[in-house]
């Protein structure tokens, strides 16, 4: 006879309820390069997060989107299995586990490592994600909401684990026409290297990709110094303060956008007077003050490009691009304050021209003043930058492309290293480009060491 009690608190994580266990040896994983699992004792699960527990969550852990799955592990304690077996009689206790929490469970005075199945759990969230569907309908419009379709936050900036203290941000901020699905395979590469398991969280930033370059900069960086206000608000965790940020494609020039002082210059592109000469409601000037000027973010430290269009695409410029450009509609918070301007303003001739917003297809065209501004700032002092660019097989690099971004494009100058490698532009899952970004992330990490003090190894 057998007597299994469930420890219950097993089935809460991060405050959220988890339900519907399922082995994850039941799983097929598609769309990932590898699959992989923590080798150990223990019956490795996949839960599912209870919906509609977001509203009541604390703020660390709003952020978290309740399409998240989690790898858990039931591991069956006998408290005296010698004894009970000479009675006839088993007693133990079914203790639940995630790989968040602990590693390693102790029986009779030995650590043994857990067992739990993290491909699984990252090919089950992604199986039935709404994420695909934002790819294409977060491009077209500007006001689709990213919130709408991950249960989390209204800003864009995701947690798919909840905020470990002293682990170092590696924020990911996706391109045109994409979403954080696109960096799966990356994501799957990281968790199951125990260094960087260690010493780092992954963040994940969704944004809608046709809306203004600078206008959605603005919003990671408002996303980012709000979650540093939520999770450390005095300011103690050292780790939140040596964040690397990882943009692909248009998702890198949002990332340039954390790392440079541009001044007025992007004002004096779209007004004649200053931002402060003109009239306009509170709001309104905070939100072109955020989309126009910018200066380092204090606590990011490293920033990566992956196949980022620095001096524009060429598809940007040709009709194919005028065609995308023309089918994407801005959110009216946009468009409702540019209004608000031009009628405060009526008699200033405040801005330059209001034929049109421009999209960020329009940014991206090489003949672009906002790509032509961006391309000249340097990385500021102090945030150390890295570039992987993809090329196909010409072998002249003048000529060379990723058959979106040239690599004369991709290329600057000022970098820590570039990383060449052939791939199309869709790079950010290739295994060469992975291995760089491991490689950097180790870098940055023992760099770092010196002025941190860094977690113990997760038991």
């Amino acid at each position: 006879m057998l007597d299994v009690a469930l420890q219950s608190d097993g089935l809460e994580w991060a405050g959220y309820r988890l339900e519907e266990l399922v082995p994850a040896a039941d799983l097929r994983v598609r769309g990932l390069r590898n699959r992989y699992r923590r080798a150990g004792i223990g019956a490795p699960l996949v839960a599912r997060v209870a919906p509609g527990q977001v509203e009541r969550q604390e703020a660390a852990n709003r952020r978290i989107p309740d399409l998240v799955k989690v790898p858990i592990t039931a591991f069956l304690r006998l408290e005296m299995p010698r004894a009970d077996l000479s009675d006839g009689w088993l007693a133990g206790t079914l203790e639940l586990y995630s790989q968040d929490d602990v590693l390693e469970v102790e029986v009779d005075g030995v650590a043994w490592p857990l067992e739990f199945e993290t491909s699984s759990a990252l090919a089950y969230m992604l199986g039935d994600s709404p994420w695909w569907d934002f790819e294409l309908a977060g491009f077209l419009s500007g006001a689709f909401r990213p919130n709408a379709q991950s249960g989390a936050d209204d800003d864009g900036l995701l947690l798919v684990h909840p905020y470990r203290p002293g682990r170092i941000p590696i924020v990911l901020v996706h391109g045109t026409a994409s979403s954080p699905a696109r960096w799966a395979d990356l994501v799957n590469e990281l968790e199951i290297d125990r260094e960087i398991w260690d010493h780092y969280q992954v963040w994940l930033y969704m944004y809608n990709t046709g809306n203004p370059i600078g206008y959605s900069a603005g919003l990671l960086r408002h996303a980012l110094e709000s979650a540093l206000r939520e999770l450390d608000p005095l300011g103690t965790d050292a780790a939140l303060r040596r964040m690397v940020v990882i943009g692909h494609s248009q998702g890198g020039l949002l990332t340039k956008l954390t790392a440079v002082d541009s001044g007025d210059r992007f004002w004096k592109l779209t007004a004649k007077r200053s931002i402060d000469e003109l009239q306009m409601n509170d709001e309104t000037r905070e939100v072109l003050r955020r989309s126009a000027f910018f200066t380092p973010e204090p606590f990011v430290k490293r920033v990566i490009f992956v196949c980022t269009p620095h001096r524009g695409s060429y598809l940007a410029g040709m009709t194919l691009g005028r065609i995308a450009s023309s089918l994407v509609s801005l959110p009216s918070e946009l468009t409702g304050r540019m209004v608000e301007v031009v009628t405060m303003n009526r008699g200033a001739r405040a801005l330059r021209s209001f034929d049109t917003i421009p999209t960020s297809i329009d940014n991206m065209a090489p003949s672009s003043g906002f790509i032509r501004t961006l391309a000249a700032l340097p990385i500021a002092p102090g945030i150390a930058a890295n570039s992987i660019i993809a090329v196909d097989d010409t072998d002249e690099l003048d000529e060379a492309s990723d058959g979106v971004v040239r690599y004369t494009s991709a290329h600057i100058e000022g970098v820590e290293s570039e990383k060449i490698i052939r791939s199309g532009h869709s790079a950010q899952g290739n295994p060469t480009a992975i291995e760089e970004i491991r490689r950097i992330l180790l870098r940055h990490l023992h760099e770092t060491e010196p002025e941190l003090s860094l977690p113990e190894r997760s038991p």
